[in-house]
């Protein structure tokens, strides 16, 4: 692989700062990550890897930030981390060997009902309700299906989590955020471990976009702190627009 020259390192770092202050409101950083590395000719198994590596400095920070400001306690979210990095793990090493080609025409379909409930429920995440299912349940089953999948396939990851949160656990649409990044940051930096360990990782880049990932994702979190649910539900949909119009450009016409 040739190297890579200062402008488009510039154009990666500026990448991640978008990408940092997109994810940090409502997931779907790596819709602009992602094809920016590919887009510098970097090799998919690599830039698939630099991804990982990049995105989880954006989530650490949204999480930390949020966090700092009693979006969630870290002590609650104990099960839900330790369950999807088990999931992610799996996922990761699941994906050395099998396709993905299912997951490309079952999420756009999955995706689209969550934009029309979301679309169609303007209140939805206004006010926290009561939780259908215990955090003990919700976190063994959502961490472990949801982690797999990130660390399998990954689009749209956040998307799920939130309505999850929200859904199951009766939780308001900004601290579905929060809990939300949590739990993104672990399944990121349980691939980018394994990731590593293939030597799939381009660490000079991935600091690169990283820094531009903190600096996004602290101004980002800041703005949902900030503001309220509307913010975050105009960015979770634009997001989820663009996640499935992505999946269905690369499935139905291989672009």
């Amino acid at each position: 692989m040739e190297p890579i020259s200062l402008q488009t390192t510039i154009f990666l770092g500026i990448a991640g700062f978008v990408a940092g202050f997109v994810d940090s409101i409502a997931g779907g950083g790596g819709l602009i990550a992602l094809p920016a590395l590919l887009s510098t000719g970097i090799p998919p198994h690599l830039a698939l890897g630099t991804n990982k590596m990049q995105g989880c400095f954006g989530t650490f920070t949204a999480a930390a930030n949020y966090g700092r400001n009693n979006l969630f306690h870290f002590r609650d979210t104990i099960q839900g981390i330790l369950y999807t990095a088990v999931g992610a793990g799996i996922g990761t090493m699941t994906i050395q060997h099998l396709s993905t080609d299912f997951l490309r025409y079952v999420i756009p379909i999955l995706l689209l009902a969550v934009f029309l409930y979301m679309l169609f429920s303007p209140q939805i995440g206004e006010k926290e309700t009561s939780p259908v299912l215990s955090p003990a349940v919700f976190y063994g089953t959502a961490g472990l299906i949801l982690g797999f999948y990130d660390g399998f396939f990954g689009p749209g990851t956040g998307s799920f989590w939130m309505m999850g949160f929200i859904l199951l656990l009766g939780i308001n649409l900004k601290k579905a955020t929060a809990h939300t990044k949590i739990m993104n940051f672990t399944s990121n930096i349980v691939a980018l471990v394994f990731f590593t360990m293939e030597n799939q990782v381009l660490f000079r880049i991935g600091l690169v976009m990283g820094i531009g990932q903190v600096i996004g994702a602290f101004a980002g979190s800041n703005l949902v702190v900030l503001k309220n649910s509307k913010l975050v539900r105009i960015f979770l949909l634009t997001v989820i627009a663009m996640t499935i119009l992505r999946l269905l450009i690369t499935t139905y016409l291989n672009v």
